[in-house]
């Protein structure tokens, strides 16, 4: 299962049913962009070093981008960002989750509900 980064940062805050989540999964993967998110939200040093250590702790096997996934991510740039707020980031996690055959993990139900092929887990923190 890929994760999306409304999950990891759940996981962070120790929020249980987020944290049982990841701990069963196994392999636990993510997205390289998923990573540069979680980075990007980083607000200082020490931040950024949490978050370095908080993806080391839980052995998240990070997917890298490739042409088929950027190609893929095109399409449903192309075909669902009218209908939907699908921005970029988005694309490329679920382009990753479907170039790999795997199941994506998210709360962000509105956006990736109308992508085909994509196998959506729905997280909900209640």
């Amino acid at each position: 299962m890929i994760f999306d980064s409304d999950v990891l940062i759940w996981v962070a805050r120790h929020l249980p049913k987020a944290v049982r989540l990841a701990e069963e999964t196994d392999p636990r993967r993510i997205s390289i962009v998923t990573v540069m998110e979680l980075l990007r939200g980083a607000h200082n040093r020490k931040q950024l070093q949490e978050t370095k250590s908080f993806l080391t702790q839980f052995h998240f096997e990070v997917l890298p981008l490739t042409e088929a996934i950027g190609r893929r991510a095109a399409a449903y740039i192309e075909e669902y960002s009218l209908r939907v707020d699908l921005g970029v980031a988005d694309a490329l996690i679920a382009a990753t989750a479907v170039e790999n055959n795997l199941p994506l993990s998210s709360g962000n139900v509105k956006h990736f509900k109308v992508i085909d092929g994509l196998d959506l887990r729905p997280f909900r923190t209640a």
